[in-house]
């Protein structure tokens, strides 16, 4: 009975780090279907944060389970996995905003869903600032330990790819 509850809150957890890439994803993907406010091209950047993300968390998740890996070391990657889940539930808040637009259409000359999506982006770029500078300072406290230094340093560049994406979108709303 309790390995069926544990596989339950794992499977949620599962889902909430899914927000993260289906947020971008949803930010863009209501635009391409309709013409609405942003482009294609951008729809294009931004599909490929999802692939990214999963492979992230899935590695991480690997490396974690290493039998080989140090306590220690172990502790520092599950932290790196918690800190991205954190952000994947900060910024899934953000989806029903986003997701909006799909509804609405025919908005004329001034489409108030830009002002919509401006503000989900700059949230989005707010939270992961914030976090950012959480996971410097775990990559900080892990730096001694091989394996979770190397995976910090891939979340962080992560972070970095998914706000220079969003950032190259909002000046053109």
């Amino acid at each position: 009975m309790k390995r069926r509850s544990i596989a339950r809150a794992r499977s949620g957890k599962r889902c909430r780090w899914l927000a993260l890439p289906g947020l971008a994803l949803v930010l863009l993907a209501p635009a391409a279907s309709h013409g609405g406010v942003i482009s294609d091209s951008d729809l294009r950047k931004v599909e490929g944060i999802k692939p990214l993300f999963v492979t992230l968390m899935g590695d991480l998740v690997q490396a974690s389970k290493r039998a080989d890996l140090a306590s220690a070391d172990a502790e520092c990657v599950r932290s790196t996995i918690r800190e991205l889940m954190q952000i994947s539930d900060e910024l899934s808040s953000y989806e029903y905003l986003i997701t909006m637009e799909k509804d609405m259409n025919d908005f004329g000359d001034h489409n108030p869903m830009q002002d919509v999506i401006k503000f989900a982006i700059d949230k989005s770029n707010a939270i992961l600032t914030s976090e950012r500078k959480r996971l410097v300072q775990l990559s900080d406290q892990c730096t001694h330990f091989p394996v979770s230094s190397a995976k910090t340093h891939e979340a962080l560049q992560f972070i970095d790819t998914t706000t220079g994406i969003l950032q190259s979108i909002h000046p053109q709303l």
